[in-house]
């Protein structure tokens, strides 16, 4: 078998920008790699700019003084870094500021205050707001502040911040609303996780701007069904499921699907046919349906609501099943599981939601919406609960996960290292966009819901669908639906056991 799956793209994973390799000024003291700048001369040589930026940033206890503090000096013969005085580094690196031991950003202050100094600018000095207080204590505690400094240099975030200080944008999620962008999603959430703003759905409102856009510049005959679905269907039924807390990306995602498609039936059967919803006939319906892709069947919801609500009572639209099911080969999948377990095409945190695709079944909706706790590392093997039941980690995949577990990205510029998601997203406290994560993995060439399918059919053939639904979280139906596929009638399994 080719461990390489065909189609493979490979991509590169490095981060940042390539490492300059002029070494005019020799090699650095700690890494001995070619420098072509010098940061700092310290008794033990010359330092490269990364050996700098990681001494500066290093705290612990001192195996030397016993005291916990900066320490930027070199390991000693145990491998434990020192501090400055122990050292013997010529240089204070008390803020003057505030005090702490820190890298020096300008002057003799540190980054953070530096941060903070910056931050007040833009928001016309120290705020008296308590939230526009605490959004500056949040940004200044990020764990790398220095990436804070970067995204202030935005004019849009300049702009923002200026907006929020003087009092044109007010502090609330209507004023940011006012000012929609990445900046004002990304000050959005943060407030929202530190408790700042209240929580809100961050779909709905986008949702209902969309169903304005929508419904803008249709005929009357056209707009005013539509809307009626659009609002006292879809709408209500969402605005209900964010009340109780429930996610709304994707019934949000199925109703404009089935907006759009309606307001393309109904513009089609405005002005080719001269008749609306009400006078719409079956034979409007079958040749819509016909002459179109299956995408068209989406205005079903739309006339089952229409005969409901006794708007037209005399067409119907069958429901529609899909006539075929991907699915991978078996060695397929064994390919790409191989592939995301070994191989480097793809970073770390998309090599392990595949891997719970390919081993579980699990579709990657659910899988970026998984809490770090649903993983328990105990002393008897790893384990991860994606139904009601605990399930086994295979060793291979269980070293794959716990190294992601202890180097999640996205913790470092605000939201701190207390966001629960297993897959944090840019976005403070929130999860990564199932999006995000299937164009990674189709990009890279997986088959999503063939794998998923080629998945889940071995699982059942390996153990009774009832144990695979309990396990993962499907319902017994959908178990023993993909059994049958799979060929293997699992209602007869008791029978063989009492025979045997």
């Amino acid at each position: 078998m080719d461990p390489k799956p065909a189609g493979l793209s490979p991509r590169n994973t490095k981060q940042g920008r390539p490492r300059a390799t002029a070494a005019k000024n020799g090699p650095c003291a700690r890494c001995d790699r070619g420098m072509p700048r010098v940061a700092a001369t310290w008794p033990e040589g010359r330092l490269c700019f990364i050996c700098f930026y990681e001494a500066t940033r290093t705290y612990g206890t001192c195996p030397d003084c016993l005291q916990h503090r900066l320490l930027p000096g070199p390991a000693n013969d145990a491998g434990l870094a020192t501090c400055s005085t122990c050292a013997q580094i010529p240089y204070d690196f008390h803020c003057e500021r505030c005090g702490n031991e820190a890298a020096h950003q300008r002057g003799r202050v540190c980054v953070r205050c530096a941060l903070r100094d910056d931050l007040h600018g833009l928001l016309g000095g120290v705020p008296t707001d308590p939230v526009l207080l605490g959004l500056v204590d949040a940004l200044c505690a990020a764990d790398r502040p220095e990436s804070i400094l970067a995204w202030k240099r935005s004019v849009k975030v300049q702009q923002l911040l200026r907006g929020l200080g003087d009092g044109t944008i007010s502090v609330s999620h209507e004023g940011l609303d006012t000012a929609s962008g990445r900046p004002a999603e990304h000050l959005r959430a943060l407030m929202q996780h530190h408790g700042l703003l209240p929580h809100r759905d961050p779909y709905l409102p986008r949702f209902e701007q969309w169903i304005d856009a929508k419904l803008d510049g249709l005929p009357d005959e056209v707009r005013q069904p539509v809307e009626h679905f659009a609002t006292w269907h879809h709408l209500r039924r969402i605005r209900a499921k964010a009340d109780a807390g429930s996610t709304t990306r994707g019934p949000i995602h199925s109703a404009k699907q089935e907006i759009t498609e309606t307001v393309k039936f109904l513009v089609w059967l405005h002005e080719t046919c001269q008749r609306t919803a009400a006078t719409c006939t079956q034979q409007d319906i079958d040749e819509w349906l016909a002459t179109g892709p299956t995408t068209r069947g989406a205005i079903r919801t739309f006339f089952v609501i229409a005969k409901k609500s006794r708007l037209n009572t005399t067409v119907t639209v069958q429901h529609r099943s899909a006539k075929t099911s991907p699915s991978l080969s078996q060695d397929q999948r064994l390919a790409w599981i191989h592939e995301l377990l070994t191989g480097t095409n793809e970073s770390l945190p998309y090599r392990v939601a595949g891997m719970l695709l390919l081993l579980y079944a699990q579709p990657l909706v659910k899988v970026v919406t998984l809490p770090t706790n649903v993983i328990d590392d105990g002393d008897t093997g790893m384990s991860i609960t994606l139904g009601s039941v605990p399930t086994d980690v295979p060793i291979p995949f269980a070293s794959l996960l716990s190294e992601h577990l202890s180097a999640r990205p996205n913790l470092r510029t605000g939201a701190g290292p207390d966001n629960p998601w297993l897959f944090p997203s840019t976005l403070a406290g929130r999860h990564l966009h199932p999006n995000t994560v299937m164009d990674r993995l189709r990009d890279l060439g997986v088959n999503l819901l063939g794998a998923r399918n080629r998945a889940i059919g071995e699982l059942v053939l390996e153990c009774p669908p009832s144990l695979v639904a309990e396990a993962l979280g499907y319902s017994t139906q959908v178990a023993f639906l993909h059994a049958d596929k799979a060929a293997e009638p699992w209602a007869r399994y008791a029978g063989r056991t009492v025979k045997s």
